[in-house]
C-alpha cells in the first residue's frame, strides 16, 4: 500500500486509518506526484491512494504515468472543490479505479464511516486487474467509437422511449464512452445511476457534459423527460420514472444496500415504458442492477451488460449475466452503437410510455 499526499497531516491521517486494519500494510509514502511514480515502480504496491491536488506533478499526471508504466489500482482521495473534481474525473479516465472524499478529522460525525469506506475500498481494489494505459489513449468528446462492423441487432423493434444506465466502480469513464457514441440528434432521454460519494455528483455531471454532445444535468423530482437529454441521479437520492412521464428523485431508504439504486431505476423504467425501454449495466462492484435489468428484459425491453474484458470490476455485469438478465453482453465501446441501432429500429420515437 502506497500513500501519496503532499500534506504531512493528510498522509498521517490516511496512514493511521489504514494501519489500524491488520490486513493492510503501508509500505511507502509519497509527498508529491513525482515521488509517487518513482515509489510505484520501486515498491510495486498492491494499491495506491492518490491525492489529486499536489504541487509540481499533480495526482492526475502521476496517475497517467503510473498507468502507462506499471499499472496499479489507484484510489483517488480528493476534496469536493470544483478544480479538484475536474482533475479527479480526468484521473479516473486515465485509469484510476475509484474516487473517495478525503476523510475529515478524527472525531468528526462522518469520520468513522469515511474511514471504514477507505479501508474497505483499498482492500477490494487490491484484487482488481488492470491494463497498461497509453498516454493520450482516452478518447475526447469527438472521438470516433472504437470497434468495426455492424452494430448488434436488438430483439425489440418498436419505438425506443428511454435508456437507463447503471454503473459503480470504474463507471464514469465507461459512461463517458457510451454517451460519446450517441449522436447530437439522439431522440431518447437517458437516465443514469452512478454509485458515487456525496458531493461528487456535480463533478460527474460536469465531466460527462464536457465529454459528449448531449446536455447532461442532475435529475430533479417532477421533471418531464425530454428527448436527447441525460439525467444523472444525485448521489444520495433514488432516481426513477413515473407516469407522465416524469422523473422521481426521492430520499427513500437504501434498496438492497444502495442509494441511488439501479434496481429501483430499472424496475420503474420497465413498469412505465415496457418494451420501449433499454437498460444497461456497466462496470461495478456488487450486484445492484441485476434484478432490475431482468425486469426490463421481462417487460420486452433491451437489456445490455458490459463484458468482463472491458470492465474495471466485473461484479454488477457478471451478476446480470448469471441471472439471465441480459440480451447482449458487449465491450463498452460497442454499447452506444447497439443503442443507436435500437433507436434506428423504431422510427418516430418520443419521450413517452409505450402503448
Amino acid at each position: 500500500m502506497l500513500v501519496a499526499d503532499d500534506s504531512a497531516a493528510g498522509r498521517a491521517l490516511i496512514r493511521g486509518i489504514l494501519d489500524a486494519d491488520p490486513d493492510v500494510e503501508v509500505v511507502g509514502q509519497a509527498t508529491d506526484g513525482l515521488e509517487a511514480v518513482d515509489l510505484a515502480d520501486r515498491l510495486a504496491p498492491d494499491v495506491i491512494t492518490m491525492d489529486v491536488d499536489m504541487p509540481g506533478l499533480d495526482g492526475l499526471e502521476a496517475t497517467r504515468r503510473i498507468m502507462a508504466r506499471a499499472p496499479r489500482p489507484i484510489v483517488l482521495v480528493s476534496g469536493v472543490f470544483l478544480p479538484d473534481l475536474g482533475h479527479s474525473f480526468q484521473a479516473l479516465e486515465a485509469g484510476a479505479v475509484t474516487l473517495l472524499e478525503k476523510p475529515g478529522r478524527p472525531g468528526s460525525p462522518a469520520f468513522a464511516r469515511e474511514a471504514a469506506e477507505l479501508v474497505a475500498t483499498v482492500k477490494l481494489m487490491a484484487g482488481v486487474k488492470l491494463v497498461r494505459r497509453r498516454p493520450g489513449a482516452a478518447g475526447g468528446p469527438n472521438s470516433a467509437p472504437a470497434g468495426a462492423g455492424p452494430a448488434p441487432v436488438a430483439r425489440s423493434s418498436g419505438p425506443l422511449h428511454v435508456v437507463a444506465i447503471a454503473a459503480s466502480t470504474g463507471g464514469p469513464p465507461a459512461l463517458a464512452q457510451v454517451l460519446r457514441t450517441l449522436p447530437a440528434g439522439w431522440s431518447v432521454p437517458v437516465l443514469v445511476v452512478q454509485h458515487i460519494g456525496a458531493g461528487f455528483d456535480v463533478g460527474l455531471v460536469r465531466y460527462l457534459d464536457e465529454c459528449c454532445t448531449l446536455p447532461v444535468g442532475l435529475a430533479e423530482d417532477g421533471q418531464a423527460l425530454r428527448a436527447g437529454r441525460v439525467y444523472v441521479s444525485p448521489a444520495d437520492r433514488h432516481l426513477g420514472v413515473a407516469a407522465g412521464p416524469r422523473l422521481t428523485v426521492t430520499p427513500g431508504a437504501p434498496v438492497d444496500g444502495y442509494r441511488p439504486s439501479a434496481n429501483h431505476l430499472f424496475r420503474t423504467v420497465a413498469a412505465v415504458f415496457g418494451p420501449g425501454a433499454a437498460g444497461v449495466v456497466l462496470t461495478g462492484m456488487g450486484r445492484d442492477g441485476a434484478d432490475g435489468l431482468l425486469a426490463v428484459r421481462r417487460a420486452g425491453g433491451l437489456a445490455i451488460a458490459q463484458d468482463e474484458a472491458t470492465s474495471t470490476v466485473y461484479g454488477m455485469p457478471r451478476q446480470a449475466m448469471l441471472q439471465g438478465a441480459s440480451d447482449l453482453v458487449l465491450p463498452v465501446e460497442e454499447i452506444g452503437r447497439a443503442l443507436v441501432a435500437r433507436e434506428a429500429a423504431g422510427p418516430d420515437n418520443a419521450a413517452g410510455p409505450a402503448s
